[in-house]
């Protein structure tokens, strides 16, 4: 499938940071690919706007009801949704800055529930040595680029 053939995906994704500079980070285990981390977030829904959807994702996906302050970054990414729909996304990022939470979703989607394989805050430095594939790829940089204060 060539780009011009893929969906359009408009998305809003969380880089969501503990009080030890820790990203977190949901392992999904879908049966065509091998498992996968990836931020909370996820496609924005018609009438929504991308903050709108941020503060959904982080409601749905870890149980946490809070704006999600300014959008940082923005990425496009290709790629094939856990639907099996080839996508080019427009992935707007926002960084949500917090002490401490604990984990605990909101209102997955059937999919959601099925796939996902759980959670875990990550230091910069163990993104490196993850044997696994995470995305957006360059997460650490996005890390940096967005702290506060940078």
């Amino acid at each position: 499938m060539t780009t011009t053939e893929r969906v359009p995906r408009p998305a809003a994704r969380i880089l969501l940071v503990d009080g030890r500079g820790r990203v977190l980070l949901l392992r999904f285990t879908p049966a065509d690919r091998p498992p996968l981390w990836c931020t909370p977030g996820g496609a924005v829904d018609p009438g929504e706007s991308y903050a709108e959807a941020a503060r959904r994702e982080l409601w749905e996906e870890v149980g946490l009801d809070r704006d999600c302050g300014p959008e940082v970054a923005q990425r496009t990414a290709e790629f094939l949704t856990f639907e099996g729909v080839e996508v080019i996304a427009d992935e707007r990022y926002f960084r949500l800055d917090i002490d401490a939470h604990e984990v605990r979703a909101g209102a997955l989607t059937a999919l959601e529930q099925q796939l996902l394989d759980g959670w875990r805050w990550f230091a910069a430095e163990e993104l490196a040595v993850l044997e696994e594939a995470y995305f957006p790829a360059d997460l650490a940089t996005l890390l940096e680029e967005t702290r506060p204060g940078y």
